[in-house]
């Protein structure tokens, strides 16, 4: 596929994501939830694991020209986090997986000015949050209001991004020249 096409799919599918994330949160909170809410919930949980499936091939594809190796592992991360979420009963464990892909995408959308800076510095620094935050709350040493607080920047970041990337695509970046100049 072309850089263009991974780049709408990656905005769509950022959509979905965002989506079917709210929709399993909201279900999941529904006290007494019968089988038609159960049954959205699983759905739901089940898009949000492919979506980050997909997000991790199509954001690889959009970054790897920039650091092969960075993007690599920020795939794996985002794999790791479709594979953990499926599997396990933790979707904060599956948030550890997501930050740290997320914050390397990021970083690599930034250096390669591939999207706005402001936008990609926006999407380092809600990583970067999640990061640090994820983990203090796996730790039980913060809770709400700051475990839902810490999501709206990256919850900003993706609809913006989402949206640029439907409909604006990403720039390629410039070739990197060597330290001690071209070779």
């Amino acid at each position: 596929m072309t850089r263009a096409t991974n780049a709408r799919i990656a905005g769509f599918t950022f959509l979905l994501y965002i989506a079917a994330g709210v929709t399993v949160l909201a279900v999941g909170g529904a006290a007494g939830a019968g089988g038609a809410a159960k049954l959205a919930r699983v759905v739901s949980a089940l898009l949000c694991q492919f979506a980050a499936l997909v997000l991790a091939v199509t954001l690889y594809r959009i970054t790897c020209d920039e650091d092969r190796d960075i993007a690599l592992l920020a795939m794996t991360c985002r794999v790791g986090e479709g594979v953990v979420g499926a599997v396990a009963t933790s979707i904060v464990t599956s948030a550890s997986f997501f930050a740290v892909g997320s914050a390397l995408f990021c970083w690599l959308l930034l250096r390669g000015r591939m999207i706005p800076v402001s936008l990609a510095w926006l999407g380092v620094v809600a990583s970067v949050l999640l990061v640090v935050g994820v983990p203090l709350q796996m730790a039980d040493l913060v809770g709400r209001p700051v475990t839902m607080l810490m999501w709206i920047p990256m919850a900003a970041f993706e609809v913006v991004c989402a949206l640029w990337l439907i409909i604006k695509g990403v720039a390629i970046s410039a070739p990197r020249i060597p330290l001690g100049g071209a070779t």
